[in-house]
């Protein structure tokens, strides 16, 4: 236990992470970032410095290196190869971790970080502390180094820019409904495991669309598809083509929904699949096959740099 987890902060490290994982779309780079701030939370108790508000001390570093991060991360999303995705936040029953992210990751669907790209880092900083994580706005202002009059201004621009995009892409789902979702999410799979194509149309929505990452390294949709017909046969394509490999897909939640991952015949993971469910019906689905994005998860596999046969 490091000095920061010895002075009683440790609690703070899920809340922490999923800021951080708010921030960047990473699951690397928002440990790496949380790490950083214990690490100064712990070299300040060192030196002696009397630190009060621990949780405020990490939100503050946190969400400093995380506005950071994203002004160096700008160009390299401009010249992202194909749609980006964040990194999946995954758990399943072989691979329960980190399970001490998933409750607060529940909010931070791929749809809904995707949307957070459109605002600046600050923006976006301002928009997750105050709607996703409740904070009131002096601690706002004071994580940001923004004013709190600034902060008001900032977070009414931004959720008006979010919501313009999708007004329930960061909700989370009630327990009743995530239920519903979950038992959806079983016979979807099943239905496209079985090749049934009509039964699949019959769980997506009429404007249902597929986005596809595979950064330019494994195979992936360059543009998102729509169309309940085409999509249902781009799925149902991709996962008749995997099983041929000997791959197979087992159910996770994935940032909060349901959603699967597939495995190759040697148990290494091949890609992250989200379904974005309401009103009993799929309306967005997400597949990450880049392997820099999924090999927080394991080995990664080869077969999607496999040539189409």
């Amino acid at each position: 236990m490091d000095g920061a987890d010895a002075g009683g902060a440790g609690g703070y490290r899920a809340l922490m992470f999923s800021i951080a994982y708010g921030m960047t779309g990473s699951v690397g780079d928002a440990e790496d970032i949380v790490q950083d701030a214990f690490l100064g939370l712990t070299r300040a108790h060192q030196a002696g410095t009397a630190i009060t508000a621990p949780k405020a001390y990490l939100t503050t570093a946190v969400t400093r290196l995380g506005i950071n991060y994203l002004s160096s991360a700008r160009v390299r999303r401009e010249t992202y190869v194909g749609n980006w995705l964040p990194e999946p936040v995954v758990v399943t029953a072989e691979r329960p971790g980190p399970a001490e992210h998933a409750e607060l990751a529940d909010s931070l669907s791929m749809a809904f970080l995707v949307l957070l790209e459109n605002l600046s880092p600050v923006e976006r900083a301002v928009f997750m502390l105050r709607e996703v994580f409740g904070y009131g706005y002096p601690d706002v202002a004071s994580s940001t180094g923004k004013s709190e009059a600034n902060c008001r201004q900032i977070f009414a621009r931004a959720r008006k820019r979010v919501a313009a995009g999708a007004p329930d892409a960061g909700s989370t789902p009630a327990p009743a409904r995530r239920a519903e979702g979950e038992e959806l999410a079983r016979r979807f799979f099943a239905a496209a495991e079985g090749g049934d194509l009509d039964a699949l149309l019959g769980m997506l929505a009429p404007e249902v669309v597929f986005h596809g990452d595979g950064g330019g390294k494994a195979r992936a949709t360059r543009n998102p598809v729509t169309e309940p017909r085409r999509v249902g046969q781009l799925f149902v394509g991709g996962v008749r083509r995997v099983r041929k490999l000997g791959a197979a897909l087992r159910p996770a939640r994935v940032n909060g929904r349901p959603g699967a991952v597939t495995y190759d015949a040697e148990g290494r993971v091949a890609s992250v699949v989200e379904l974005d469910i309401s009103d009993g019906v799929v309306r967005a689905i997400h597949s990450v096959s880049n392997p820099d994005k999924i090999g927080h998860l394991g080995p990664v596999s080869g077969i999607g740099r496999l040539p189409v046969e």
